[in-house]
């Protein structure tokens, strides 16, 4: 069975952190980069944008979303980086699942090489959950790459920064759920096996990553230490350890911060490392983020400020973007959400695309996986993204559609969704489908919408941008990132 890509063996070992946690060592591979006609200028920077669940449906819903936030009828609208010069499609099955989760979806973007669902920069030949294996066969990713390399790097989420998308960026995992220390089951203890945030905090490349910006301080903060934003609450981890103190410790001019006001009062001049924590969890979602008491950045904000950070170091940077609750909005089944939060990472990108030359720095936006996410019935151009499916009739005037039963349905669907918004059809009398908390109706009911499975677009601007064509394995964008860049392929 051919899954992409994959290869035994792993390509790096932890080095200090796999030292301290009693790990051994492990082998290095080789991976082919791709291949396209002439000799591409290189890139002196990488972002790589990930929209988490940003399916073909969803980008279509989004165009249309913004632009009649904007008056215009939508349709014609385009997002940011929708109207980058080169775009592709990618297969985004996982090893061992057909319908893939982000975990190992991401792993194939930053290593190379697909992996079994729920595991993080660790190799297919290891089983979910097993640490001894794990250690055996553990997946050397771009950023660790790029800081053996001399580059600066950077993550940057709206989700916790131990969450799947960004984790794989720079721990190894065999789950994605090891997010902290009482969250590991006895087994990794046993072990030694070392928690995703302490992965983070301990990175053993190059000098470290110089940004690291998101929510999830629940992770990093210990039980009994009140929280900066809610003080009545306190972390989760069983050890002592206030990891967002330790990053400041361990980095010379090295600053943590966990609200807005914080984060843009920092001079970037005079910092060389962040640490920002803007939630216990995940950051709110865009349309509630106003109403934060603590304040939180954009994430549009979040990148003008990376991008100020990253920009003057002369050996050039590589720097991860995730628009990370576009997924979650889609599991509750809430359309309107989703389709916000895909306009912020459109806002971000466009911020990136602004403030970086075309001539050295490579974009890159794609997405993880799909969602369930549907555009159909015979809406007339110009309807309501979220409204009611309203259609032209013979002599060109407008109707609602209805169902066998004579009621109303909308335009976007899901094929599944959450059981609380009730199984079947219910009356719509009253009922306001454009409204922030309408959950969309779906075809089976289940606890929360799913992934889906069908293949997600990556659009590229910049140098090594041309080879972004055509149908690939996920795991090829890293070959991408990599040729670009103007690594071997050793």
């Amino acid at each position: 069975m051919r899954h992409g890509n994959t290869r035994a063996g792993a390509a790096l070992c932890l080095a200090a952190l796999l030292a301290a946690s009693g790990m051994p060592a492990c082998a290095g591979s080789r991976r082919a980069l791709p291949e396209w006609p002439g000799a591409p200028a290189r890139a002196r920077n990488v972002i790589l944008f990930i929209g988490d669940g940003m399916g073909i449906s969803t980008l279509t819903a989004a165009r249309i979303f913004e632009g009649q936030r904007r008056g215009e009828s939508g349709e014609e609208n385009a997002l940011s980086f929708e109207e980058f010069p080169y775009t592709a499609l990618v297969k985004t099955y996982n090893t061992d699942a057909q319908v893939p989760d982000s975990a190992g979806t991401m792993t194939a973007i930053v290593t190379g090489v697909k992996t079994r669902a729920g595991m993080l920069s660790v190799g297919p030949e290891a089983a979910r959950g097993d640490p001894v294996a794990a250690r055996a066969h553990l997946l050397r990713t771009l950023f660790e790459e790029a800081e053996l390399r001399g580059l600066a790097t950077g993550f940057v989420t709206t989700t916790r920064l131990t969450h799947a998308t960004p984790a794989a960026c720079y721990a190894h995992s065999p789950d994605r759920d090891w997010e902290h220390d009482a969250s590991l089951p006895e087994a990794a203890r046993r072990a030694g096996y070392p928690d995703i945030a302490r992965q983070l905090i301990e990175f053993p490349f190059g000098d470290g990553p110089e940004l690291a910006l998101g929510g999830g301080r629940e992770r990093f903060w210990p039980r009994g230490e009140s929280d900066p934003e809610q003080p009545e609450t306190s972390g989760e981890r069983d050890d002592g350890r206030n990891l967002a103190r330790e990053w400041v410790e361990r980095r010379p001019g090295g600053a943590f911060v966990w609200n807005r006001a914080q984060l843009l009062a920092l001079e970037p001049a005079r910092t060389t490392r962040v640490l920002g924590l803007f939630e216990r969890s995940h950051m709110h979602f865009e349309h509630e983020r106003a109403a934060d008491a603590g304040g939180e950045p954009s994430l549009a904000e979040m990148t003008r400020f990376a991008l100020d950070l990253l920009e003057p170091r002369a050996e050039g940077y590589l720097l991860m973007i995730e628009g990370g609750r576009i997924d979650h909005a889609h599991h509750q089944a809430n359309a309107y959400r989703a389709l916000a939060e895909t306009v912020a990472l459109s806002d971000a990108v466009r911020v990136a695309a602004e403030r970086s030359d075309p001539a050295e720095t490579l974009i890159v936006v794609t997405a993880d996986h799909s969602h369930t996410l549907t555009l159909g019935g015979h809406p007339a151009r110009g309807n309501p993204i979220l409204g009611w499916a309203v259609a032209l009739d013979e002599r060109g005037g407008r109707e609602v559609e209805r169902d066998g039963s004579g009621q109303p349905f909308t335009s976007l669907a899901y094929a599944n969704g959450p059981m609380a918004a009730g199984a079947g059809r219910r009356a719509r009398d009253g009922v306001d489908p454009e409204a922030p908390d309408y959950r969309q109706e779906y075809l089976v009911p289940l606890a929360q919408e799913t992934h889906a499975g069908e293949d997600v677009a990556v659009f590229a601007r910049g140098p090594g941008a041309e080879a972004v064509r055509g149908l690939h394995e996920q795991s090829w964008v890293h070959g991408v990132i990599a040729a670009a860049l103007g690594w071997s392929s050793d």
